[in-house]
Formats: C-alpha cells, structure tokens, sequence
C-alpha cells in the first residue's frame, strides 16, 4: 500500500519536528571532547626526545623529516643525538598515531586542537621551533598514564614535562639536568646507577 510508507513517513518527520535540535552552533558553541582525541596540535617536548626517529620510520605515509647531529652528548648515559630538524607535515597526516606508539621516550604526543585549516599547503608543515614555542595540550591517546593521573588536555593549561612520560627519567640520557642532586643518577662502568 502506498499510503502507508507515506503516512510512516510524515510521523517521523513530525517526531524530530517537535525534539530538542541536537545541532550545535559551531563556532560560538562547543561540543565536549574526549580526553583521547587524536588532534592536529602535535606535542613535542624536546627534553625527552634522543633524535632516535623511530617516530619518522614508522610513519606510513613519511610525514616527519629528522635530522640529527650524532654529537649530542651524554656519552656516559649511552649518549643521544642533537636534532637539528624535527618537521611535521600535516597536510599529509592521516592522523594513525603510529608516530606516538613508536616513539620509546613518550617525546610525541597527539595534540588536542582541530581548528588548524590553512590557505596555502605550505603553512601546514610545522617546525621544529613552532612545536617547541607551542602550548603543550597532549592528547591522552595511547598514553594511559595521563588519563589514570586524571589529565584532561582541555582543562589542564599546559602538560608538564615530567608528568607525561611512562618511564622512570633516571634512564633517560637527557634527562639527569632535569633533577634535583638527591634524586639525579649517573650510569656506573657496572652497568647501574649511582
């Protein structure tokens, strides 16, 4: 009967006439986030980073482009490169995270932000001096223990350095001028720390 799927019809139409629009007025209005969004304010802390690009290698699509000098320092803690690139093309990025997941020092972080639309292709690569210049806002995508400490990149103003990593820092080879002279280790010829 053709009556009938018209009739069906009109009492959808007039259901969704009557409710409460679920549209948001976008800009003047928001829409809550997750704390896991995977946005395009890519986060970067230079500190914990050893210019290992196991971000770049793991990129499917070759986005970031490193370059390092091998005369970083820190011999005695297994040495580290100085970057001297660290470059990010997210008119490319496809926004996967493997970067993040590849990354052994927690340096790489997916951002929170989406609003960063350009005019020319070129403005979409990010700089190593605007990712270090730029308000950190990590993502706590693939990064549990921001969300387990009850960080939220939309609350919270900037992520500290020493909160967002998974690993002790006595370890890291950049990271013994970070702390205090009690806390601060040194690798021993024994293969421990003192």
């Amino acid at each position: 009967m053709y009556g009938l799927g018209i009739a069906k019809g009109f009492v959808v139409t007039l259901k969704n006439l009557v409710r409460k629009p679920v549209t948001v007025q976008y800009p003047e209005e928001r829409n809550s986030q997750h704390s896991r969004f995977r946005g395009q304010e890519f986060t970067w802390y230079q500190d914990r980073c050893t210019g290992c690009a196991s971000c770049a290698k793991y990129c499917p699509l070759g986005i970031i482009q490193i370059v390092t000098d091998p005369n970083g320092g820190y011999e005695q803690e297994g040495g580290a490169f100085k970057v001297d690139v660290f470059d990010i093309d997210q008119g490319r990025c496809m926004y996967c995270g493997l970067c993040v997941e590849a990354c052994p020092y927690d340096a790489l972080h997916m951002g929170s932000g989406f609003e960063a639309a350009r005019t020319e292709r070129s403005d979409l690569v990010i700089t190593k001096e605007e990712l270090i210049s730029r308000t950190k806002h990590p993502s706590t995508w693939f990064r549990p223990q921001l969300e387990r400490n009850g960080y939220d990149p939309h609350l919270n103003p900037d992520g500290d350095l020493q909160d967002v990593g998974r690993e002790m820092f006595f370890w890291h080879p950049k990271r013994p001028q970070n702390f205090p002279e009690s806390e601060r280790k040194e690798a021993t010829s024994r293969g421990d720390y003192e």
